[in-house]
Protein backbone atom coordinates (compact mmCIF):
# COMPACT_ATOMS: atom_id res chain seq x y z
CA UNK A 1 0.00 0.00 0.00
CA UNK A 2 1.25 3.50 -0.89
CA UNK A 3 2.71 5.55 1.93
CA UNK A 4 1.77 9.17 2.66
CA UNK A 5 5.07 10.25 1.11
CA UNK A 6 4.29 8.33 -2.08
CA UNK A 7 0.86 9.91 -2.33
CA UNK A 8 2.31 13.43 -1.82
CA UNK A 9 4.87 12.73 -4.54
CA UNK A 10 2.17 11.59 -6.92
CA UNK A 11 0.11 14.72 -6.21
CA UNK A 12 3.18 16.79 -6.98
CA UNK A 13 3.81 14.91 -10.25
CA UNK A 14 0.22 15.28 -11.44
CA UNK A 15 0.27 18.98 -10.51
CA UNK A 16 3.40 19.47 -12.64
CA UNK A 17 1.71 17.70 -15.54
CA UNK A 18 -1.35 19.90 -15.09
CA UNK A 19 0.79 23.03 -15.39
CA UNK A 20 2.35 21.73 -18.62
CA UNK A 21 -1.08 20.90 -20.02
CA UNK A 22 -2.36 24.37 -19.12
CA UNK A 23 0.57 25.95 -20.95
CA UNK A 24 -0.04 23.79 -24.03
CA UNK A 25 -3.72 24.71 -23.91
CA UNK A 26 -2.87 28.43 -23.87
CA UNK A 27 -0.44 28.02 -26.79
CA UNK A 28 -3.03 26.11 -28.83
CA UNK A 29 -5.64 28.77 -28.04
CA UNK A 30 -3.34 31.56 -29.26
CA UNK A 31 -2.46 29.65 -32.44
CA UNK A 32 -6.13 28.88 -33.02
CA UNK A 33 -6.99 32.58 -32.90
CA UNK A 34 -4.33 33.38 -35.53
CA UNK A 35 -5.27 30.39 -37.70
CA UNK A 36 -8.97 31.34 -37.72
CA UNK A 37 -8.12 34.90 -38.78
CA UNK A 38 -6.04 33.53 -41.67
CA UNK A 39 -8.78 31.09 -42.65
CA UNK A 40 -11.45 33.80 -42.66
CA UNK A 41 -9.22 35.80 -44.99
CA UNK A 42 -8.60 33.06 -47.56
CA UNK A 43 -12.08 31.52 -47.69
CA UNK A 44 -13.72 34.36 -49.71
CA UNK A 45 -10.84 34.35 -52.23
CA UNK A 46 -11.12 30.59 -52.66
CA UNK A 47 -14.91 30.80 -52.97
CA UNK A 48 -14.80 33.39 -55.78
CA UNK A 49 -12.05 31.49 -57.60
CA UNK A 50 -14.13 28.30 -57.38
CA UNK A 51 -17.09 30.11 -58.94
CA UNK A 52 -14.84 31.42 -61.70
CA UNK A 53 -13.41 27.96 -62.44
CA UNK A 54 -16.93 26.50 -62.48
CA UNK A 55 -17.96 29.16 -64.99
CA UNK A 56 -14.89 28.50 -67.16
CA UNK A 57 -15.81 24.81 -67.22
CA UNK A 58 -19.12 25.77 -68.81
CA UNK A 59 -17.53 27.01 -72.04
CA UNK A 60 -17.03 24.45 -74.80
CA UNK A 61 -13.54 25.74 -75.75
CA UNK A 62 -12.40 25.51 -72.11
CA UNK A 63 -13.30 21.82 -71.98
CA UNK A 64 -10.59 21.09 -74.53
CA UNK A 65 -7.94 22.66 -72.28
CA UNK A 66 -5.54 20.23 -70.57
CA UNK A 67 -6.65 21.43 -67.12
CA UNK A 68 -10.30 20.54 -67.84
CA UNK A 69 -10.01 17.65 -70.27
CA UNK A 70 -10.68 14.19 -68.86
CA UNK A 71 -8.06 11.54 -69.61
CA UNK A 72 -7.33 7.94 -68.77
CA UNK A 73 -6.21 7.73 -65.16
CA UNK A 74 -3.04 5.74 -64.57
CA UNK A 75 -1.51 7.77 -61.73
CA UNK A 76 -3.34 9.56 -58.94
CA UNK A 77 -1.57 12.19 -56.86
CA UNK A 78 -2.72 12.73 -53.27
CA UNK A 79 -1.65 15.75 -51.23
CA UNK A 80 -2.37 14.73 -47.63
CA UNK A 81 -2.22 17.29 -44.83
CA UNK A 82 -1.44 15.97 -41.33
CA UNK A 83 0.40 17.42 -38.32
CA UNK A 84 3.96 17.15 -37.02
CA UNK A 85 2.87 16.69 -33.39
CA UNK A 86 0.30 14.69 -31.49
CA UNK A 87 -1.89 15.63 -28.51
CA UNK A 88 -4.73 16.45 -30.91
CA UNK A 89 -7.16 13.62 -30.27
CA UNK A 90 -8.39 11.85 -33.40
CA UNK A 91 -7.34 14.66 -35.78
CA UNK A 92 -4.57 12.73 -37.56
CA UNK A 93 -6.25 9.32 -37.37
CA UNK A 94 -9.42 10.64 -39.02
CA UNK A 95 -7.70 12.33 -41.95
CA UNK A 96 -5.42 9.36 -42.64
CA UNK A 97 -8.37 6.96 -42.53
CA UNK A 98 -10.21 9.22 -45.00
CA UNK A 99 -7.23 9.18 -47.37
CA UNK A 100 -6.93 5.38 -47.25
CA UNK A 101 -10.65 4.97 -47.85
CA UNK A 102 -10.47 7.15 -50.98
CA UNK A 103 -7.30 5.47 -52.28
CA UNK A 104 -8.67 1.91 -52.29
CA UNK A 105 -9.71 2.03 -55.95
CA UNK A 106 -6.98 -0.05 -57.58
CA UNK A 107 -5.11 2.92 -59.06
CA UNK A 108 -1.41 3.75 -58.83
CA UNK A 109 -1.23 6.33 -56.05
CA UNK A 110 1.54 8.84 -55.54
CA UNK A 111 1.56 10.70 -52.24
CA UNK A 112 2.82 14.07 -51.15
CA UNK A 113 2.42 13.98 -47.39
CA UNK A 114 2.67 17.05 -45.18
CA UNK A 115 3.43 16.35 -41.51
CA UNK A 116 5.55 13.73 -39.78
CA UNK A 117 2.48 11.88 -38.45
CA UNK A 118 1.23 11.19 -41.95
CA UNK A 119 4.72 10.28 -43.16
CA UNK A 120 5.12 7.64 -40.43
CA UNK A 121 1.63 6.27 -41.05
CA UNK A 122 1.94 5.80 -44.82
CA UNK A 123 5.51 4.49 -44.62
CA UNK A 124 4.32 1.67 -42.36
CA UNK A 125 1.69 0.81 -44.96
CA UNK A 126 4.31 0.90 -47.74
CA UNK A 127 2.50 3.57 -49.73
CA UNK A 128 4.26 5.34 -52.60
CA UNK A 129 5.42 8.56 -50.92
CA UNK A 130 7.20 10.66 -53.54
CA UNK A 131 7.61 13.76 -51.37
CA UNK A 132 7.45 14.58 -47.65
CA UNK A 133 7.19 18.03 -46.10
CA UNK A 134 7.57 18.53 -42.35
CA UNK A 135 8.03 21.39 -39.88
CA UNK A 136 6.27 24.01 -41.99
CA UNK A 137 6.37 27.36 -40.19
CA UNK A 138 3.16 29.41 -40.19
CA UNK A 139 4.92 32.23 -42.05
CA UNK A 140 5.92 29.83 -44.85
CA UNK A 141 2.48 28.35 -45.59
CA UNK A 142 1.47 30.89 -48.26
CA UNK A 143 4.67 30.64 -50.31
CA UNK A 144 4.96 26.91 -49.56
CA UNK A 145 1.51 26.23 -51.00
CA UNK A 146 2.44 28.27 -54.08
CA UNK A 147 5.56 26.13 -54.55
CA UNK A 148 3.52 22.92 -54.22
CA UNK A 149 0.98 24.25 -56.74
CA UNK A 150 3.75 24.82 -59.33
CA UNK A 151 5.10 21.33 -58.66
CA UNK A 152 1.62 19.84 -59.11
CA UNK A 153 1.18 21.63 -62.44
CA UNK A 154 4.52 20.25 -63.67
CA UNK A 155 3.55 16.69 -62.71
CA UNK A 156 0.14 17.02 -64.30
CA UNK A 157 1.37 18.53 -67.57
CA UNK A 158 4.15 15.94 -67.86
CA UNK A 159 1.66 13.09 -67.44
CA UNK A 160 3.17 11.81 -64.18
CA UNK A 161 -0.18 12.51 -62.51
CA UNK A 162 -3.53 12.16 -64.29
CA UNK A 163 -5.66 13.40 -61.39
CA UNK A 164 -4.83 15.37 -58.26
CA UNK A 165 -6.58 15.31 -54.89
CA UNK A 166 -6.00 17.22 -51.68
CA UNK A 167 -6.94 15.51 -48.41
CA UNK A 168 -7.45 17.90 -45.51
CA UNK A 169 -9.60 18.61 -42.45
CA UNK A 170 -12.31 21.23 -42.88
CA UNK A 171 -12.90 23.45 -39.86
CA UNK A 172 -16.56 23.97 -39.01
CA UNK A 173 -16.55 24.78 -35.29
CA UNK A 174 -14.46 24.29 -32.17
CA UNK A 175 -15.95 20.83 -31.74
CA UNK A 176 -16.50 19.86 -35.35
CA UNK A 177 -13.83 19.31 -38.05
CA UNK A 178 -14.53 17.07 -41.01
CA UNK A 179 -11.99 15.09 -43.12
CA UNK A 180 -12.43 15.99 -46.80
CA UNK A 181 -11.07 14.91 -50.18
CA UNK A 182 -11.26 17.52 -52.97
CA UNK A 183 -10.29 16.95 -56.59
CA UNK A 184 -8.03 19.71 -57.88
CA UNK A 185 -7.23 18.41 -61.37
CA UNK A 186 -8.71 17.97 -63.84
CA UNK A 187 -10.93 20.90 -62.94
CA UNK A 188 -14.58 19.94 -62.96
CA UNK A 189 -16.43 20.86 -66.15
CA UNK A 190 -19.92 22.21 -65.54
CA UNK A 191 -22.92 20.27 -66.83
CA UNK A 192 -24.33 23.57 -68.11
CA UNK A 193 -22.76 24.62 -71.41
CA UNK A 194 -22.41 28.31 -72.22
CA UNK A 195 -21.81 29.98 -75.55
CA UNK A 196 -18.17 30.98 -76.05
CA UNK A 197 -19.34 34.40 -77.23
CA UNK A 198 -21.20 35.14 -73.98
CA UNK A 199 -18.09 36.54 -72.33
CA UNK A 200 -14.90 38.11 -73.62
CA UNK A 201 -11.54 36.79 -72.35
CA UNK A 202 -8.24 38.55 -73.01
CA UNK A 203 -6.24 37.59 -74.97
CA UNK A 204 -8.31 34.39 -75.31
CA UNK A 205 -10.00 31.86 -73.03
CA UNK A 206 -7.24 29.22 -73.25
CA UNK A 207 -4.49 31.68 -72.27
CA UNK A 208 -6.75 32.98 -69.52
CA UNK A 209 -7.10 29.44 -68.15
CA UNK A 210 -3.31 28.99 -68.28
CA UNK A 211 -3.01 31.78 -65.69
CA UNK A 212 -6.16 31.23 -63.65
CA UNK A 213 -5.79 27.51 -62.85
CA UNK A 214 -2.30 27.73 -61.26
CA UNK A 215 -3.55 30.58 -59.06
CA UNK A 216 -6.67 28.54 -58.26
CA UNK A 217 -4.46 25.59 -57.24
CA UNK A 218 -2.35 27.89 -55.06
CA UNK A 219 -5.39 29.29 -53.26
CA UNK A 220 -6.98 25.83 -52.96
CA UNK A 221 -3.88 24.47 -51.24
CA UNK A 222 -3.45 27.57 -49.08
CA UNK A 223 -7.08 27.30 -48.01
CA UNK A 224 -6.69 23.54 -47.31
CA UNK A 225 -3.59 24.26 -45.20
CA UNK A 226 -5.52 26.95 -43.30
CA UNK A 227 -8.52 24.67 -42.74
CA UNK A 228 -6.27 21.86 -41.48
CA UNK A 229 -4.15 24.09 -39.27
CA UNK A 230 -7.22 25.64 -37.66
CA UNK A 231 -8.75 22.20 -37.10
CA UNK A 232 -5.50 20.90 -35.62
CA UNK A 233 -5.21 23.74 -33.10
CA UNK A 234 -8.90 23.43 -32.14
CA UNK A 235 -8.50 19.67 -31.62
CA UNK A 236 -5.34 20.18 -29.56
CA UNK A 237 -6.96 22.90 -27.43
CA UNK A 238 -10.01 20.71 -26.71
CA UNK A 239 -7.77 17.72 -25.99
CA UNK A 240 -5.55 19.71 -23.61
CA UNK A 241 -8.60 21.13 -21.86
CA UNK A 242 -9.92 17.61 -21.30
CA UNK A 243 -6.49 16.52 -20.01
CA UNK A 244 -6.43 19.50 -17.62
CA UNK A 245 -9.84 18.56 -16.22
CA UNK A 246 -8.71 14.94 -15.79
CA UNK A 247 -5.61 16.11 -13.93
CA UNK A 248 -7.70 18.29 -11.62
CA UNK A 249 -10.04 15.39 -10.85
CA UNK A 250 -7.08 13.10 -10.20
CA UNK A 251 -5.50 15.62 -7.83
CA UNK A 252 -8.78 16.00 -5.92
CA UNK A 253 -9.11 12.23 -5.62
CA UNK A 254 -5.49 11.88 -4.45
CA UNK A 255 -5.96 14.62 -1.86
CA UNK A 256 -9.07 12.89 -0.51
CA UNK A 257 -7.18 9.58 -0.40
CA UNK A 258 -4.22 11.29 1.32
CA UNK A 259 -6.51 12.87 3.94
CA UNK A 260 -8.26 9.57 4.63
CA UNK A 261 -4.95 7.76 5.00
CA UNK A 262 -3.54 10.53 7.21
CA UNK A 263 -6.67 10.44 9.37
CA UNK A 264 -6.34 6.67 9.69
CA UNK A 265 -2.68 7.05 10.69
CA UNK A 266 -3.57 9.65 13.34
CA UNK A 267 -6.35 7.45 14.68
CA UNK A 268 -3.93 4.51 14.81
CA UNK A 269 -1.38 6.58 16.74
CA UNK A 270 -4.02 7.77 19.21
CA UNK A 271 -5.20 4.20 19.71
CA UNK A 272 -1.64 3.09 20.42
CA UNK A 273 -1.14 5.95 22.91
CA UNK A 274 -4.39 5.16 24.72
CA UNK A 275 -3.53 1.46 24.70
CA UNK A 276 -0.10 2.17 26.16
CA UNK A 277 -1.65 4.33 28.90
CA UNK A 278 -4.09 1.56 29.85
CA UNK A 279 -1.21 -0.92 30.13
CA UNK A 280 0.74 1.42 32.43
CA UNK A 281 -2.33 1.98 34.64
CA UNK A 282 -2.75 -1.80 34.97
CA UNK A 283 0.82 -2.21 36.25
CA UNK A 284 0.37 0.63 38.73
Amino acid sequence: MASLRDIKQRISNVSSTEQIVKAMNMIASTKLHKARAQLEGVRPIYHHLSLLVDELGSYSRARSHVFFKEREVRNSLYIILTSDRGFSGGYNANIMAKALEHMNQGKNEKILVVGSKGSEFFKKREKNIIRTITDVADAQVYHGSESIARWVVELYLSGEADEVFVVYTQFESLLNYVPKVDQLLPAAASTEELNDDDRKFEPDILTYIDHVIPFYLHMSLFRAFSESHTSEQAARMINMDAARKNAEEMIEELIRFYNRKRQAAITQELSEIVGSADVLNTFE
